[in-house]
């Protein structure tokens, strides 16, 4: 019973954020530009004088230390990778939440056989150089198709597992209906355990760890491309922004308690509609169905999912989750609400950069160690969400 009041002033506090984020005027600022295909921004934890640029097309990793754009690059390892179709390169990066102690990090990439990989790297005795040398290959999975790779990299806040992004393979309508077999990684979201050195295993609290039909590695399935997901590192909520086929666009959600197993729907479910392909059962009780879809219309082809807002610099926006179109640079915010969202706000024109310059292809938002958001511009910028 003495637990109420608390909870009400918890609710009550939450409930003021909802409410007042939508009005909270924002815009951005320039951090840094010149980088060729930036598609990822992220900070080791502990890390408040860097930030890390993924290279796509160059398959480099480059430092932003106290706002300068460091020389050297962090790590470059170009020759091994495919950036071939638009849609392989270097596509994700994520540091060990002990990287302070054991300087370890780990990448998704295409080879240049066209598998994805996932190889962890350390850092060198330089601070801000990897060693090159230092690869061990953790996971490697082939690709059917050029496209639909996915690419992120996330380790869970609440238990320190590595989540790893891959799409259906390719081609139109997933034909191999990839994203609803159990037998293969595409199509799903992975979760494993890297803690035992060079190697990796399947927790055991995986949702399909004794099930034969399922690869243990398994955490979500039926998506199509999930290109950017996160979690809220308040309470370990997961956000996924699966890319869609020609009409709609998603984002799904998972609560932090979740022990997994989501199916997302896909390619029965485009969104929240159903697709009429054969074989299709839509609509089930077994499917997951996004807290958030929209359609194509006025442009918009491809989401880019981003975070939830855990920063201290703009209080009244804490908890709301900024997202945006890749096609055509639109940015919107909402707070989850249940299984569905509440003050839904375009976000576009507010956030053009004070500075001058325009945000066009949103590649990823971007995340630093102190939950300030950032938003990546593949045409080689780098901004930074602010309170106007």
């Amino acid at each position: 019973m003495r637990t109420y009041p608390k909870l009400l002033i918890i609710a009550a506090l939450f409930l003021m954020s909802a409410l007042s984020s939508a009005g909270v005027e924002l815009t951005t600022v320039k951090v840094a530009g010149g980088f060729s295909q930036p598609l990822y921004l992220t900070a080791p934890v502990g890390d408040s004088s860097r930030l890390f640029i993924v290279e796509q097309s160059t398959a480099t990793i480059k430092i932003i230390k106290n706002g300068v754009v460091l020389g050297t690059p962090f790590l470059n390892i170009n020759p091994k990778v495919s950036d071939s179709g638009g849609e392989r390169g270097l596509l994700g990066l994520a540091f060990h939440p002990n990287y302070a102690s054991n300087g370890y990090f780990y990448v998704n990439y295409v080879d240049n056989a066209g598998n994805t990989v996932i190889a962890r790297y350390k850092v060198s005795s330089n601070p801000d150089v990897a060693d090159p040398n230092s690869e061990t290959i953790m996971k490697t999975v082939a690709q059917p198709f050029a496209n639909h790779n996915g690419g992120m990299l996330a380790f869970g806040p609440n238990d320190d597992y590595l989540y790893i992004g891959l799409g259906d393979g390719g081609d139109s309508f997933d034909p191999g209906n990839r994203a609803q077999d159990g037998s293969t990684e595409l199509g799903k979201i992975l979760r494993i355990d890297v803690g035992n050195g060079s190697t990796f295993s399947a927790p055991d609290s995986n949702p399909f760890s004794n099930n034969a039909s399922f690869l243990d590695t398994i955490w979500a399935l039926g998506l199509r491309n999930p290109w950017r997901f996160s979690f809220d590192r308040l309470n370990g909520d997961l956000y996924i922004a699966d890319v869609g086929q020609g009409s709609r666009e998603e984002i799904s959600f998972q609560p932090g308690s979740s022990s997994g197993g989501q199916n997302y729907g896909w390619r029965c479910m485009e969104g929240k509609e159903c697709t009429g392909l054969s074989g299709c059962t839509c609509n089930s009780p077994a499917l997951t169905i996004p807290i958030y879809d929209y359609t194509h219309s006025g442009g918009n082809c491809s989401v880019t999912g981003g975070y939830v807002y855990r920063g201290t610099a703009i209080p009244e926006i804490d908890g709301t989750y900024f997202f945006g179109d890749f096609c055509t640079g639109k940015i919107w915010s909402f707070v989850r609400s249940g299984s569905g969202v509440t003050q839904l706000t375009d976000r576009t024109a507010q956030l053009r950069p004070i500075t001058g310059e325009t945000i066009n292809n949103i590649s990823s938002f971007g995340e630093d160690d102190k939950g300030e958001i950032y938003i990546i511009d593949r045409d080689g910028e780098i901004f930074k969400i602010v309170d106007k």
